[in-house]
């Protein structure tokens, strides 16, 4: 197995385009794991690392933009960008320990397709933007629509996730990322729930709900972003009849597994709880502008 770190993007693609077979990693946090419980090593892996691009974090004119190889400690540090998306910034938080986080990166948590990924549904939730390295330039597609299975992505062989862009928050937004997991640090989410929403006029505008861990992808929740759109927010909080709403619809889009971790009807009790927990906070940070 052969190591390249690449200065550029065009670099990066002509290695993969030379070498069949090989493979990019942003931190190596799954990749090394991975070949040492027995998965093929690639011909060849190719340091991301190394290209400024993918590594740089601006906010310009509305709208940032997230190197896909950043480490998520430089997200969690950015008081600017945890201003904006502390829902978001939590999430990159989980990943991991305090040493793997400034290797970690959102590119490597969404190409992984892990459907436990703590940073996903958070990114999903914040309408996150992809922009892909491909034989053709680049293109763009939402961050849903990156994973596709357990282990199983969209990106073509020889494809790279360059960037992320996220739009600046609406005025009185707020998001939120809770998850439940066995010990109480470095494991892996039974669920996990992101909520975003929008408040005017004291009442929910907009609204999206995303759960993690409960079906091969993560899944956007139509149902219970529809119960929190219009609902007023009397006393600072919703509520029972709202909150209630939310839970059933997350409960009912679960698709989860029965494994040792938890049951299929655990996950589903607990994908509502905590879909109405991080409504709750999210509508709170969105009231206090924080």
């Amino acid at each position: 197995m052969r190591y390249a770190a690449p200065a550029t993007v065009d670099e990066a693609q002509t290695l993969l385009s030379d070498n069949p077979g090989s493979q990019v990693f942003a931190g190596a946090t799954d990749l090394v794991p991975q070949i040492r419980a027995g998965r093929p090593s690639p011909s060849m892996v190719v340091d991301l690392k190394r290209i400024d691009r993918l590594t740089a974090v601006t906010h310009e004119g509305g709208q940032w933009t997230i190197g896909a190889a950043t480490p998520t400690a430089d997200l969690t540090r950015n008081a600017e960008f945890t201003a904006a998306f502390p829902g978001l910034s939590e999430a990159a938080g989980l990943i991991g320990s305090d040493q793997i986080q400034n290797r970690s990166s959102l590119g490597g948590n969404l190409a992984n397709a892990s459907p436990a990924a703590d940073s996903v549904p958070a990114l999903i939730a914040n309408a996150g933007q992809a922009v892909i390295a491909s034989g053709d330039g680049t293109r763009t597609v939402p961050a849903s629509e990156i994973a596709t299975g357990p282990g199983r992505t969209s990106l073509a062989e020889g494809e790279f996730i360059i960037e992320f862009t996220l739009d600046d928050p609406p005025a009185g937004t707020g998001d939120a990322y809770l998850r439940m997991i066995p010990r109480t640090e470095m494991d892996i989410a039974i669920v996990g729930a992101a909520v975003r929403l929008t408040i005017a006029d004291n009442a929910v505008s907009e609204a999206t709900v995303v759960l993690g861990a409960v079906a091969p992808t993560a899944v956007s929740v139509p149902d219970a972003a529809a119960a929190l759109v219009g609902a007023s927010l009397n006393g600072g909080g919703f509520d029972d009849a709202t909150l209630a709403a939310v839970a059933d619809a997350a409960s009912a889009a679960c698709n989860p597994i029965d494994d040792k971790r938890g049951t299929i009807a655990y996950r589903q009790r607990v994908a509502g709880v905590l879909a109405k927990r991080a409504a709750a906070v999210a509508a709170e940070r969105a009231q206090n502008g924080a």
